[in-house]
């Protein structure tokens, strides 16, 4: 059995899943500190009779970083190493950061010579004597959380490894992001990433220690993984190393849980939950990611990010101007005490629902004080609410399959403009915790290669492998990984032949130990 946990702005769900079979489903309040709502969850299945010792894993989908960056809290200094100089001196790390988030990730920058070009070319000399220099100022600020970003370090990474070798060997306890490790081509982007993931690193240790220390106190002896941005899972140690890689993993996992639960492998998917709905599209049973820049907390970034749309709509959103204006303010987790059918004085979309006879929630009666035209009109922005939101993710004008999730699913009506089919699977509401349990470990590679200087498969294949080692070190059973997607891109304004490779490859987990690369 495993089980597959996803921690939401609102609502804790937890699965226990056998194959393919759900078990036990079961929601709670999320609670401020995340784990005691974890732990109230393994409580409950506890009291059911869930034999915890035939648990084989538990996988986690947290938002605990992701809130990390938007509230600017929990956030250790960070020096900003980057090897591009003489270029880029007039765009250096942080630009176009919100103070606030500059402030928090402390104002250590260092600018430094070195880096390559895209053809593999040296664009400067490392010079030593500034690593020296570098290492005199972290050494008197007392940091220890080092982002180390290159020029093109996706293809030619030795500048980043040099220095941060060279920093590790004079401050053994230094903790590194080199950001060949986790971003793509794209200088600024994957800096910014880099910086981001160094300074969660202090927080992931509180955050994994926290869900072992709880995976044992209920006995379980299992491995435990946390869900990442990507639709796959990683290690818990992977998450100490990487724990920026689970911004945006809670829609990941709607979109997932709704491919398994209807079997549907190419639709649109609208999660509603307490606070938002998260618009996402399947493609070949994963969610469609975005190749667009992403921002995080206002920092623009290249992480892989599934491409959701979230809108202002969920179960506790606010009922104003007459069910006119629906949202975005919402109660959030305080929904069970702060909205009419349950006794609270504020109107939300659930009691309009309830008003409207389409659910059964809380004290049906508490919203009979809700005039009709109220109701019609509150019912008229939902489904224009959600129409609108649709649309934006369809990419022609054809009629789409629909299947909704999550706890605030009742509030879609059954059929909707723009929709070939509105599907409202069993156990939807845990939809993003049946996601968790059944993801796959993944890993991606990128870099640009030349095809006047090496065979196109041959560069194909190499690609391949580095995507296939970074599957490994999350996790995978290198026996079950396989290649999910090949994009290749001429890029016209360089040297001819030359293109840009991103393979992404997934598997199936490995309770093992660590594997070997490949």
């Amino acid at each position: 059995m495993r089980i597959g946990i996803d921690v939401g702005g609102t609502h804790t769900d937890v699965v226990v899943m056998s194959g393919s079979d759900v078990v036990l489903a079961h929601k709670t309040l999320t609670s401020d500190d995340i784990i005691s709502g974890i732990r109230s969850a393994f409580g409950h299945l506890k009291t059911m009779g869930t034999d915890m010792t035939t648990v084989e894993a538990v996988m986690i989908g947290t938002t605990q970083f992701t809130n990390a960056v938007i509230a600017r809290r929990d956030m250790t200094p960070v020096a900003a190493l980057r090897l591009s100089l003489p270029s880029g001196r007039g765009l250096p790390p942080k630009i176009g950061w919100p103070t606030d988030l500059a402030v928090a990730t402390g104002d250590c920058v260092h600018m430094l010579h070195g880096g390559y070009l895209y053809d593999g070319k040296p664009l400067a000399d490392i010079d030593e004597d500034e690593i020296d220099r570098v290492i005199d100022d972290l050494k008197a600020r007392k940091i220890k959380a080092i982002a180390v970003t290159s020029a093109f370090s996706p293809m030619t990474n030795t500048p980043e490894q040099h220095v941060a070798d060279r920093i590790k060997a004079t401050i053994p306890t230094a903790r590194f992001t080199l950001s060949h490790q986790i971003g793509r081509i794209g200088l600024l982007e994957r800096e910014n990433a880099a910086i981001l993931n160094a300074a969660l690193l202090e927080l992931a240790d509180t955050v994994v220690d926290a869900f072992d220390q709880t995976v044992s106190e209920f006995g379980l002896n299992c491995p435990v993984f946390v869900s990442q941005n990507d639709g796959t899972l990683m290690k818990t140690d992977f998450v100490r190393t990487f724990p920026a890689l689970t911004f945006s993993s809670g829609p990941t996992n709607s979109l997932r849980g709704a491919a398994k639960l209807t079997g549907r492998e190419d639709a649109i998917v609208i999660d509603i939950g307490g606070t938002t709905s998260d618009i996402g599209v399947l493609r070949g049973g994963f969610p469609r990611e975005s190749n667009m820049v992403v921002e995080v907390g206002g920092v623009r970034t290249n992480f892989r990010m599934p491409d959701v749309n979230a809108i202002g709509l969920g179960g506790g959103s606010v009922v104003k101007d007459g069910g006119h204006t629906i949202g975005p303010q919402s109660v959030g987790h305080s929904l069970v005490t702060k909205s009419l059918v349950f006794g609270g004085d504020t109107m939300t979309a659930t009691d309009i629902i309830v008003a409207a006879g389409h659910a059964k929630i809380g004290d049906p009666s508490a919203a009979e004080q809700i005039p009709q035209d109220v109701v019609e009109a509150g019912l008229a922005t939902i489904r224009r609410t959600l129409e609108d939101g649709l649309r934006t993710m369809k990419t022609s004008q054809e009629d789409v399959p629909v299947i909704l999730v999550g706890g605030g699913a009742v509030l879609a009506p059954d059929e909707l403009d723009g929709a070939s089919e509105v599907i409202r699977p069993d156990h939807s509401g845990v939809a993003n915790a049946i996601g968790a349990s059944i993801a796959l470990v993944g890993g991606e590679a990128e870099r640009f290669v030349s095809y006047q200087s090496m065979n196109r498969d041959a560069a194909i294949t190499e690609v391949t492998r580095d995507a296939q080692n970074v599957a490994l070190a999350a996790g995978a059973d290198p026996s079950t990984i396989r290649t999910t997607d090949v994009e290749e891109t001429i890029i016209p304004y360089m040297d001819e032949g030359t293109a840009r490779v991103r393979v992404k490859v997934v598997g199936d987990l490995s309770v093992m130990g660590s594997q070997k690369a490949v």
